[in-house]
């Protein structure tokens, strides 16, 4: 149902909206000032304001799904998840009831597309409805701020790849798919066995959970050579960082154009960005950066210079 909305000609159309999200964003970074939080200014604005576009969810309720949406994905129990949950599920109701009942504008989004195409016609219903968006809301922007503040930190970290795309700017696409799988930051795919399989041996049963880690398989060294090592230049496209098979990463096409539009500008932009903390300085827990108990990895804050 979805697939069409997020194919690569569709988010192609995307590009020059989401340009002009990116260049705005580090317009009023650079009017601030030399130094800014790159998580809170830049990396989270740019896929929220995106997400809510596509969707046609007013950005002006940014803090509360983004807030609700981190509390979802580091809730470090079932009974900690089930409020931010309940939250988000009553504000996307209240939405889709506001939007079928023309108590809030249509705005060509794509809630709109499918209450008119879907909902009207009672080919889906409201719960199912409220469901998908609430996936693609929260998936929509938490992922990809991860991967574009933890991109670029690890860019500053290796100036010989950061000055080779600044020498070519064309090497950027790759380089995109070289951060998804040397950083690898949705580190799990779940499956379940369809049948027993011998497996070095060691025998999977048929419905044995199997939990498969993305962070090693895109590091296996049968596959990639020096693969603890960041190559731009690396051809990198068959990693598995949005999972594989029919359970893919429905928005992977966004994420990529996404990635790629906001780590060319920067880079262009800010020709002496650099990070105010040192590496040991970005330390996991309670008053740190590093987002802990969660298989989605990302920073609270990134303090940069310029």
């Amino acid at each position: 149902m979805l697939i069409p909305q997020f194919g690569l000609k569709r988010i192609t159309a995307m590009r020059p909206a989401i340009q002009a999200v990116v260049d705005g964003l580090i317009d009023a970074m650079l009017e601030q000032g030399s130094g800014a939080d790159l998580v809170a200014a830049f990396a989270l604005p740019v896929p929220s304001m995106v997400i809510c576009r596509l969707l046609g969810v007013p950005y002006a309720d940014h803090d509360f799904f983004e807030g609700r949406s981190r509390a979802l994905l580091t809730a470090p129990t079932a009974e900690e998840l089930r409020a931010p949950r309940e939250e988000l599920t009553d504000y996307l109701h209240r939405l889709v009831d506001a939007k079928e009942h023309g108590r809030a504008a249509a705005d060509g989004g794509l809630l709109d597309e499918l209450i008119t195409e879907r909902l009207a016609e009672g080919r889906l219903d409201r719960d199912e409805l409220v469901q998908m968006a609430l996936i693609l809301l929260v998936a929509g922007h938490e992922t990809t701020a991860n991967m574009i503040s933890l991109g670029t930190y690890t860019l500053l970290e290796h100036p010989d790849q950061l000055a080779a795309l600044r020498a070519d700017p064309a090497l950027m696409a790759g380089a995109v798919e070289e951060l998804l799988r040397f950083l690898s930051i949705a580190d799990g795919m779940v499956r379940v066995a369809l049948e027993d399989i011998e497996l070095a041996g060691h025998t999977i049963r048929a419905g044995d959970g199997v939990l498969l880690p993305t962070s090693v398989i895109n590091r296996d060294a049968a596959v990639y050579d020096h693969p603890d090592a960041l190559d731009v230049r690396r051809v990198a496209r068959h990693h598995v960082a949005f999972g594989y098979g029919v359970h893919q990463c429905l928005g992977q096409n966004l994420a990529r154009a996404e990635m790629e539009i906001a780590l060319t500008t920067l880079i262009t932009r800010i020709p002496t960005l650099r990070p105010a903390l040192a590496p040991d300085e970005l330390v996991v827990g309670p008053g740190g950066v590093v987002k802990p108990g969660s298989t989605l990895q990302g920073l609270y804050a990134l303090p940069v210079t310029w």
